[in-house]
């Protein structure tokens, strides 16, 4: 099986394990796959911030952003949570696993589209956001 098709993989049975969750307690889990978390507008800045560990520990907040191209994201560990990591689920970027807190990791976006990204040891929890580009 290579990488990307493992990747796929994983990220279905995440996504399946979330949605399966939130049916069992009766509520969305933020993030998944944007429609169920409030869109941030961050659209005429050139930098946007998400929190890493956010609602305990297991969320991105804000989970659904909206920038433009050319905005750098930067996402920001609280430290809280364990290990957590930002990974692109179609392989655009990907940072390192990290718990402490402090810890940026930043990603410019050039082309327009809907990037989906998971924590990907916490991705069955739900911990998973969107990133919306839009041109200018």
């Amino acid at each position: 099986m290579n990488a990307r098709t493992r990747r796929e993989l994983l990220a279905a049975v995440g996504t399946a394990s979330a949605v399966g969750l939130a049916g069992c307690t009766g509520m969305l889990l933020p993030g998944g796959d944007g429609d169920d978390a409030e869109t941030v507008d961050r659209t005429g800045e050139e930098t946007a911030s998400v929190t890493v560990g956010a609602d305990g520990g297991l969320a991105f907040a804000p989970a659904a952003l909206r920038v433009d191209v050319g905005t750098t994201v930067v996402w920001e560990w609280t430290g809280v949570g364990g290990s957590h990591n930002v990974v692109d689920r179609d392989g655009a970027f990907e940072s390192d696993l990290a718990a402490e807190e402090g810890f940026t990791f930043e990603h410019e976006f050039a082309t327009p589209g809907t990037y989906e990204y998971v924590c990907t040891p916490h991705q069955t929890q739900g911990m998973a956001g969107t990133v919306e580009v839009v041109e200018r």
